[in-house]
């Protein structure tokens, strides 16, 4: 049987990798990394210095994959989504038979934690639920971009008696903020937040988390969302590509 083991390396910062998860890939014969392009090859050069650092001496292959493009232009999310799913799990399903022989160990080195808006675990089960491949499967949870926002700001994610809410940007004009909520936001591909009310809006922002282009941001909304738009275009103009998350937090009235 093949052993396959998705694992967490952090939201940017090499010493967010855990302990439990360099045991998992000092185990590993192939390390699977997924190419997005030109624009994202420091994500592809990241996890390959993290395989340098953290695998020594020991033998091992590096197998790259093309990923399929997804249509972003589609009016219809759901339905894109699920053909791009359908098209990962075909390469995934192939390369794994290809490149990964019974009784050796693959992974996959996943961006923050897999269960957090990640498709691999999706694209591997849908191949076990078909009885494509006989994989063992292990998930190595990692620190996700939310912790290390909260971390980096100095903040607790909720307040006292309060819930947390995480959404995505896309989705973000649909929810209702109440008093002392907190949401933390993800994948906002265009600044959601301008669509809000901002009078009683705190926001937390950060971007590059953890890397040395890090960029930190927080006060009223209200005050300092030109600012973010800016330092998110400067830095989108820069990388090619953005990767930030955010906290909002809906102040309480006080009453008199």
């Amino acid at each position: 049987m093949r052993k396959l083991k998705l694992i967490g390396i952090g939201a940017g910062n090499p010493d967010y990798i855990t302990l439990q998860a360099i045991n998992a890939l000092q185990q590993a014969n192939v390390i699977f990394v997924t190419d997005k392009g030109e624009q994202k090859r420091e994500l592809l050069r990241a996890r390959r210095e993290i395989c340098a650092r953290h695998m020594g001496t020991r033998e091992y292959r590096v197998v790259e994959m093309k990923d399929p493009e997804r249509d972003r232009a589609a009016t219809a999310y759901g339905p894109s989504v699920v053909d791009w799913h359908e098209r990962r799990t075909a390469l995934y399903g192939q390369v794994l038979r290809d490149e990964l022989s019974d009784g050796e160990c693959g992974a996959f080195l996943v961006w923050g934690d897999p269960s957090l808006y990640d498709s691999t675990l999706r694209i591997i089960d849908q191949l076990t639920a078909r009885a494509e491949l006989a994989i063992d499967l292990e998930i190595i949870p990692g620190i996700t971009s939310i912790q290390a926002l909260a971390a980096r700001h100095r903040i607790a994610l909720n307040e006292i008696g309060e819930s947390i809410h995480v959404t995505t940007g896309r989705r973000l004009n649909d929810e209702t903020l109440g008093a002392g909520a907190s949401v933390v936001v993800l994948l906002d591909r265009g600044c959601a937040f301008k669509g809000l009310a901002a009078d009683d809006l705190d926001i937390y922002w950060g971007a590059y988390i953890g890397t040395p282009d890090e960029i930190l941001i927080s006060g009223k909304l209200g005050e300092v969302s030109g600012r973010i738009e800016e330092l998110r275009a400067r830095a989108r103009s820069q990388h090619g590509w953005i990767m930030d998350t955010y906290l909002l937090r809906k102040r309480a009235t006080s009453s008199h």
